[in-house]
């Protein structure tokens, strides 16, 4: 598969970074103005790194536009003339809805919006996918591709920008609770690298334990909570302070902002 990305800004970067990983391409451009995340792959046999999106999309069958919102109207109209039947064009533009696509490059191209996280750039990725009418014999390829990056979910398009809040903003929202945990246990007496480790390990074997087992999260809290134990004690307290309803209600002020960027 020849792949393009067009924009290589941390996402772009971290898609470029999983697909060199996992070899998931024949010939790979990478186009921006600023190539300077990217600008390390040049020397890799079949990448090419350019300011050249005009080059990028002539040489590729998938165009991943990586841009922000507010830069892919006038990016995607200055290489429409060159997108034809054979081209699979992929946005990871937050808030920007395929009908808004299709107004530029036309509704008889193959459009699927893409939603992964910057775990991609290690093959972690949470990566939602939605397309258009004309691109639904698409998704398997799309999904072949990503499942080599993380795992995969085929989702409504209206579910996207939700999908984005719990996946691509939800990494930062639990790297937050990571830390939170290592201040925790700094202030018990642990050195700050010790701490790091304690709470990311813990944290990695949760979520794996979580993804094995397919148990509910509380099924595995039951397993770890004694009667009048400093568990629940401590659970309890987190509650009290509001613990998951500031959770819920970040995810929910996250949502409202992303639907801001859309009005927009």
């Amino acid at each position: 598969m020849r792949i393009a990305i067009i924009g290589t800004g941390n996402l772009g970067s971290s898609i470029a970074k999983g697909l060199i990983g996992n070899k998931s391409y024949t010939s790979l451009y990478l186009s921006d103005k600023n190539t300077a995340n990217v600008d390390a792959f040049n020397t890799l046999e079949n990448v090419t790194v350019t300011n050249d999106n005009l080059l990028a999309v002539e040489q590729s069958d998938m165009i991943i536009f990586a841009l922000q919102p507010k830069h892919i109207n006038s990016v995607l109209e200055s290489v429409t003339h060159l997108i034809t039947d054979r081209h699979t064009v992929m946005s990871v533009a937050a808030g920007v809805e395929i009908s808004r696509i299709e107004g530029i490059v036309g509704g008889d191209k193959h459009i699927i919006r893409v939603m992964p996280n910057t775990a991609i750039s290690i093959g972690k990725s949470m990566t939602c996918l939605a397309a258009n009418t004309v691109a639904q014999d698409r998704l398997v390829l799309a999904k072949d591709i990503f499942n080599q990056l993380g795992t995969t979910m085929v989702i409504p398009e209206e579910q996207i920008q939700a999908a984005t809040v719990i996946c691509a903003s939800g990494i930062a929202f639990w790297m937050r609770l990571v830390r939170a945990t290592t201040q925790g246990a700094i202030q018990l007496g642990f050195e700050a690298h010790e701490a790091h480790e304690l709470a990311l390990q813990t944290c990695y074997g949760a979520a794996s334990l979580l993804k094995e087992s397919g148990k509910h999260p509380e099924e595995e809290i039951d397993r770890v909570t004694t009667p009048s134990g400093c568990t629940i004690e401590g659970l309890n307290e987190m509650e009290h302070q509001g613990l998951s309803s500031s959770l819920i209600k970040g995810i929910n002020a996250s949502f409202e902002k992303i639907n801001q960027l859309k009005k927009n």
